[in-house]
């Protein structure tokens, strides 16, 4: 039997359905348990609750995707959108939109902070533990692993083949991630430097984006990476790059990512993990993939380049033995 103070709180419950909608993507989440429980004072079909529910598992995609894009993802249509955001009391699809992209922003203002607060919180925890220092690097690689497997689920085959062959045969290629991913960035350089030429960074001079990409030609090949929180320059950076006729290459994370609609490939690499920044290591899994598939399609030329590299540093006594 309910207790007063249960019917209260489903009262008040139902009261703020009654007054406005949810203004947070978790509110979102709490009415649509209410609504299947019948407990909300809003009521929708069957339909429109899956819908709902759905949208609430991708609330990245949600924030950043047109109504059209989002109908179509679900083969639905889009006036569907916006009957199910009046119904919820929103004026109107961006007023319904707009929580999804205001929660958003609000997670990516504080990510780190709240990556460290999970860290100690855990370190905590695993006080009593027996080694907690190995506990924690063991749950790192572990959840690296998961990320790994969680890009290889994902692998497509023709994008895989299509970004190989630009990244073989562009004249030139330049590779542009800032902050955390410049280290990815430069990686990538360096990798595809060994087996091809012409190949730098974006700003490798210091002139600025900008002036890099005007050095550029159509054909050419610009690999950007950034995930969430993103580098707003280098999601600029990629669509200033389609729109003059390059050929744009993407490593980011989800569908919703500002780097996908600009890209002719996008990969979508998962980082979750207790790190405090973005999780790397599947990244560089990825990345080394990538170039191996680049090295197989230039074939002979990728040997010969490597063996010239070879020659120089002998010849120059880079490397000891």
């Amino acid at each position: 039997m309910d207790t007063g103070k249960q019917k209260r709180q489903r009262t008040s419950e139902a009261e703020a359905d009654m007054q406005m909608p949810p203004r947070s993507v978790d509110g979102l989440r709490a009415l649509v348990i209410r609504i299947g429980r019948d407990e909300a004072n809003v009521s929708l079909g069957a339909k429109a609750h899956t819908v709902l529910a759905k949208l609430l598992e991708r609330p990245e995609e949600v924030a950043v995707r047109t109504i059209t894009d989002l109908a179509t993802s679900l083969d639905i249509n889009a006036s569907t959108l916006t009957r199910l955001s009046t119904r919820l009391g929103y004026a109107g699809f961006a007023d319904f939109q707009s929580v999804f992209r205001d929660s958003l922003a609000a997670r990516h203002r504080h990510f780190y902070s709240q990556q460290a607060e999970r860290i100690v919180a855990s370190r905590k925890t695993r006080a009593h533990d027996a080694a907690p220092e190995v506990d924690m690097v063991v749950s790192l690689a572990r959840e690296s692993i998961g990320n790994v497997e969680g890009f290889i689920a994902q692998l497509s085959a023709d994008d895989l083949r299509g970004a190989a062959r630009l990244l073989a045969n562009a004249k030139r290629v330049r590779v542009h991630g800032l902050r955390q991913f410049s280290a990815l960035a430069s990686f990538v350089c360096y990798g595809l430097g060994m087996i091809r030429t012409d190949v730098a960074l974006l700003d490798s001079q210091g002139l600025g984006v900008a002036e890099g990409l005007a050095q550029l030609q159509p054909g050419d090949v610009v690999l950007v990476a950034s995930v969430a929180p993103y580098t707003r320059s280098v999601a600029d950076a990629a669509l200033a790059a389609k729109e003059v006729g390059l050929d744009v290459i993407a490593i980011t994370d989800t569908l919703a990512s500002p780097l996908v609609a600009p890209a002719r490939h996008a990969f979508l690499i998962p980082h979750e993990s207790s790190f405090f920044s973005n999780s790397m290591g599947a990244y560089l899994v990825f990345c080394e993939g990538l170039l191996n598939l680049v090295a197989a399609r230039l074939g002979k030329r990728s040997l010969q380049a490597l063996e010239r590299r070879e020659r120089l540093i002998t010849a120059l006594g880079i490397e000891s033995s």
